[in-house]
Protein backbone atom coordinates (compact mmCIF):
# COMPACT_ATOMS: atom_id res chain seq x y z
CA UNK A 1 0.00 0.00 0.00
CA UNK A 2 1.37 3.65 -0.96
CA UNK A 3 -0.26 6.72 -0.10
CA UNK A 4 0.25 9.86 -0.87
CA UNK A 5 0.10 13.77 -1.33
CA UNK A 6 -0.33 16.02 -3.65
CA UNK A 7 3.06 16.92 -4.97
CA UNK A 8 3.85 20.77 -4.34
CA UNK A 9 5.20 22.49 -7.67
CA UNK A 10 7.73 25.05 -6.23
CA UNK A 11 11.33 23.88 -7.63
CA UNK A 12 13.62 26.53 -5.15
CA UNK A 13 14.95 22.80 -3.73
CA UNK A 14 16.30 21.78 -7.33
CA UNK A 15 18.60 24.94 -7.30
CA UNK A 16 20.52 23.28 -4.10
CA UNK A 17 20.48 20.30 -5.69
CA UNK A 18 22.15 20.58 -8.89
CA UNK A 19 23.46 24.00 -8.65
CA UNK A 20 24.15 24.21 -12.04
CA UNK A 21 20.78 24.30 -12.67
CA UNK A 22 20.72 20.45 -14.58
CA UNK A 23 19.52 17.54 -14.21
CA UNK A 24 21.44 14.39 -14.78
CA UNK A 25 21.88 13.26 -18.52
CA UNK A 26 19.21 10.73 -19.12
CA UNK A 27 21.72 9.18 -21.74
CA UNK A 28 24.42 8.75 -19.17
CA UNK A 29 24.46 5.41 -16.63
CA UNK A 30 26.87 3.79 -14.18
CA UNK A 31 27.55 -0.05 -14.89
CA UNK A 32 25.69 -2.62 -11.82
CA UNK A 33 29.25 -2.40 -9.69
CA UNK A 34 29.29 1.44 -9.69
CA UNK A 35 25.99 2.05 -9.10
CA UNK A 36 26.05 -0.83 -6.07
CA UNK A 37 28.59 1.14 -4.48
CA UNK A 38 26.91 4.23 -4.93
CA UNK A 39 23.20 2.68 -3.67
CA UNK A 40 25.03 1.07 -1.07
CA UNK A 41 23.81 -2.31 -1.84
CA UNK A 42 25.36 -5.63 -3.05
CA UNK A 43 25.90 -6.79 -6.55
CA UNK A 44 23.28 -10.23 -6.02
CA UNK A 45 20.33 -7.87 -4.97
CA UNK A 46 21.30 -5.50 -7.48
CA UNK A 47 21.11 -8.47 -9.86
CA UNK A 48 17.88 -10.07 -8.33
CA UNK A 49 16.03 -6.71 -8.03
CA UNK A 50 17.02 -6.09 -12.17
CA UNK A 51 15.69 -9.69 -12.69
CA UNK A 52 12.53 -9.50 -10.77
CA UNK A 53 11.72 -6.08 -12.48
CA UNK A 54 11.84 -4.14 -8.55
CA UNK A 55 14.85 -1.49 -10.11
CA UNK A 56 15.70 -2.14 -13.67
CA UNK A 57 18.10 0.34 -15.20
CA UNK A 58 16.55 2.63 -17.53
CA UNK A 59 19.79 3.50 -19.76
CA UNK A 60 20.38 0.30 -21.18
CA UNK A 61 19.70 -3.42 -19.79
CA UNK A 62 21.86 -6.28 -20.31
CA UNK A 63 21.03 -8.25 -23.90
CA UNK A 64 22.95 -11.27 -23.19
CA UNK A 65 26.11 -12.69 -22.42
CA UNK A 66 28.92 -9.96 -22.10
CA UNK A 67 26.36 -6.75 -22.08
CA UNK A 68 26.29 -4.09 -19.25
CA UNK A 69 23.30 -2.90 -17.83
CA UNK A 70 23.22 1.14 -17.80
CA UNK A 71 21.59 2.72 -14.19
CA UNK A 72 20.76 6.40 -14.51
CA UNK A 73 20.63 9.25 -11.68
CA UNK A 74 17.43 8.40 -10.85
CA UNK A 75 17.66 4.46 -11.24
CA UNK A 76 20.74 4.55 -8.26
CA UNK A 77 18.30 6.93 -6.42
CA UNK A 78 15.81 4.66 -6.20
CA UNK A 79 17.80 1.89 -5.80
CA UNK A 80 19.45 3.91 -2.45
CA UNK A 81 15.81 4.26 -1.22
CA UNK A 82 14.71 0.39 -1.69
CA UNK A 83 18.03 -0.38 0.65
CA UNK A 84 16.85 2.08 3.04
CA UNK A 85 13.17 0.67 3.08
CA UNK A 86 14.52 -2.74 3.46
CA UNK A 87 17.23 -1.98 6.07
CA UNK A 88 14.02 -0.50 8.03
CA UNK A 89 11.75 -3.85 7.70
CA UNK A 90 9.32 -2.99 4.99
CA UNK A 91 8.48 -5.81 2.84
CA UNK A 92 9.45 -6.23 -0.21
CA UNK A 93 5.60 -6.07 -1.83
CA UNK A 94 5.05 -2.72 -0.17
CA UNK A 95 8.22 -1.69 -1.72
CA UNK A 96 7.50 -3.15 -5.12
CA UNK A 97 4.54 -0.58 -4.94
CA UNK A 98 6.48 2.35 -3.62
CA UNK A 99 8.80 1.91 -6.17
CA UNK A 100 6.25 1.90 -9.17
CA UNK A 101 4.72 4.92 -7.88
CA UNK A 102 8.40 6.33 -7.76
CA UNK A 103 9.29 5.18 -11.31
CA UNK A 104 6.65 7.81 -12.49
CA UNK A 105 7.76 11.01 -10.98
CA UNK A 106 10.64 13.08 -12.57
CA UNK A 107 14.00 14.06 -10.44
CA UNK A 108 12.34 17.42 -9.62
CA UNK A 109 9.37 15.83 -7.86
CA UNK A 110 11.47 13.43 -6.23
CA UNK A 111 13.28 16.18 -4.45
CA UNK A 112 10.31 16.97 -2.78
CA UNK A 113 9.90 14.06 -0.75
CA UNK A 114 10.05 12.66 2.09
CA UNK A 115 8.65 8.81 2.98
CA UNK A 116 7.49 7.89 5.73
CA UNK A 117 6.84 4.09 7.05
CA UNK A 118 4.61 2.87 9.92
CA UNK A 119 6.60 -0.86 8.84
CA UNK A 120 3.47 -2.07 6.89
CA UNK A 121 2.41 1.42 5.10
CA UNK A 122 4.94 3.44 2.98
CA UNK A 123 3.50 6.96 2.84
CA UNK A 124 4.76 10.21 0.66
CA UNK A 125 4.51 13.59 2.47
CA UNK A 126 5.60 16.47 0.42
CA UNK A 127 4.49 19.14 2.74
CA UNK A 128 5.36 19.63 6.93
CA UNK A 129 1.46 19.57 7.17
CA UNK A 130 1.47 15.76 5.85
CA UNK A 131 4.23 14.72 7.93
CA UNK A 132 2.15 16.52 11.59
CA UNK A 133 -0.88 15.09 9.83
CA UNK A 134 1.06 11.27 9.80
CA UNK A 135 2.35 11.85 12.83
CA UNK A 136 -0.88 12.70 14.69
CA UNK A 137 -2.16 9.35 14.49
CA UNK A 138 0.79 8.32 17.06
CA UNK A 139 1.92 5.58 15.41
CA UNK A 140 5.83 4.94 15.33
CA UNK A 141 6.86 5.99 11.75
CA UNK A 142 10.72 6.31 9.93
CA UNK A 143 11.24 8.44 7.40
CA UNK A 144 13.55 8.88 4.62
CA UNK A 145 14.00 12.22 2.91
CA UNK A 146 14.64 11.35 -0.87
CA UNK A 147 16.54 14.60 -1.26
CA UNK A 148 19.11 13.88 1.84
CA UNK A 149 19.54 10.28 -0.20
CA UNK A 150 19.82 12.67 -4.01
CA UNK A 151 22.56 14.80 -2.04
CA UNK A 152 24.80 11.62 -1.24
CA UNK A 153 24.41 10.10 -4.46
CA UNK A 154 25.45 13.76 -5.76
CA UNK A 155 28.16 14.02 -3.05
CA UNK A 156 30.25 10.51 -4.22
CA UNK A 157 28.62 9.76 -8.07
CA UNK A 158 31.26 11.58 -9.91
CA UNK A 159 33.64 9.74 -8.46
CA UNK A 160 32.76 6.81 -10.51
CA UNK A 161 33.00 6.24 -14.23
CA UNK A 162 30.19 6.74 -16.48
CA UNK A 163 29.04 6.07 -20.07
CA UNK A 164 26.40 7.60 -22.35
CA UNK A 165 24.24 5.02 -24.20
CA UNK A 166 24.41 6.53 -27.28
CA UNK A 167 28.33 5.42 -27.35
CA UNK A 168 29.57 9.48 -27.04
CA UNK A 169 32.18 9.81 -24.97
CA UNK A 170 32.21 11.04 -21.85
CA UNK A 171 34.86 13.91 -20.86
CA UNK A 172 36.66 14.30 -17.51
CA UNK A 173 36.65 17.20 -16.18
CA UNK A 174 39.76 19.00 -15.85
CA UNK A 175 41.31 20.28 -12.83
CA UNK A 176 40.69 23.66 -13.03
CA UNK A 177 36.75 22.93 -13.50
CA UNK A 178 37.47 19.85 -10.11
CA UNK A 179 38.50 22.93 -8.52
CA UNK A 180 35.52 24.84 -9.14
CA UNK A 181 33.43 22.74 -8.44
CA UNK A 182 34.61 21.58 -5.13
CA UNK A 183 34.63 25.01 -4.22
CA UNK A 184 31.38 25.83 -5.41
CA UNK A 185 29.76 22.99 -3.07
CA UNK A 186 31.56 23.62 0.29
Amino acid sequence: MFEEGPVGTDSGEQGELFPDASLPDELVGYRGPAACQIAGITYRQLDYWARTGLVVPTVRSAQGSGSQRLYSFKDVLVLKVVKRLLDTGVSLQNIRVAVDHLRRRGVRDLARITLFSDGTTVYECTSPEEVVDLLQGGQGVFGIAVSGAIREISGTIHEFPAERADGVEIQPDDELTQRRKARNAG
